[in-house]
């Protein structure tokens, strides 16, 4: 354990300032979101630009191309929570049977995508794996544009699984930060179920 502490304030004090900005505007946007700030998308995209600036200048590609989806997806997210009067005047919701067919063939498709992407064309030796994490994450970061409270479950499914996997690839300032997110990521479930309590005691209170 004092070994990995070691490797992380290593790591940490060997990345360029970038990297670091990267880290802490996402973890900034977990905090947004945990409270439920539209905000958390400006961090968000920040993080994201950033980081892909970092990944290219590592030569990490198929990495970039991930990036760009969660791009795509905080940009939509801040589009459908700033734009969407039924989204502003019910923020937090559960998802339903539709959404969930969504869900399950987001991660199933996204696995079966990324597999074959990471195992024919790229040198991946973990290609199970990481086609796992990047597609449950994927389907969170999809429920979290829609407000849905399960998002934090998907996430930290992926989060579950990525933390082993960046400790496996020697990452181990991505894996402290993907632990404090999966811890936040706890708390923000809670949090985002005592909104929607909140919620539904208003709305019978107006009926």
């Amino acid at each position: 354990m004092n070994d990995i502490l070691q490797n992380i304030v290593t790591t940490f004090l060997q990345t360029s300032w970038l990297e670091r900005f990267s880290v802490v505007c996402s973890v900034i946007q977990v905090l947004l979101s945990k409270n439920n700030k539209v905000s958390n998308y400006f961090f968000g995209i920040l993080g994201i630009l950033t980081g892909m600036y970092v990944l290219y200048g590592a030569k990490l590609y198929a990495e970039i191309a991930l990036q760009i989806y969660y791009l795509i997806m905080s940009i939509y997210g801040w589009w459908f929570w700033m734009s969407n009067k039924t989204a502003r005047e019910q923020p937090i919701s559960h998802a339903n049977k539709k959404e969930w067919g969504i869900v399950i063939g987001i991660v199933f498709l996204g696995f079966g995508f990324f597999y074959l992407l990471l195992e024919h064309i790229t040198d991946s030796d973990v290609p199970y794996w990481d086609a796992w994490v990047t597609s449950t994450a994927w389907a969170g970061m999809w429920l979290m544009a829609k407000r849905k409270i399960e998002n934090w479950i998907l996430l930290n499914i992926s989060n579950l699984f990525a933390i082993p996997l960046l400790i496996h690839k020697d990452l181990y300032l991505f894996a402290a930060l993907t632990l404090f997110l999966f811890i936040v990521a706890i708390f923000g479930y809670l949090n985002w179920m005592k909104i929607l309590f909140q919620q539904k005691k208003e709305t019978s209170y107006a009926e």
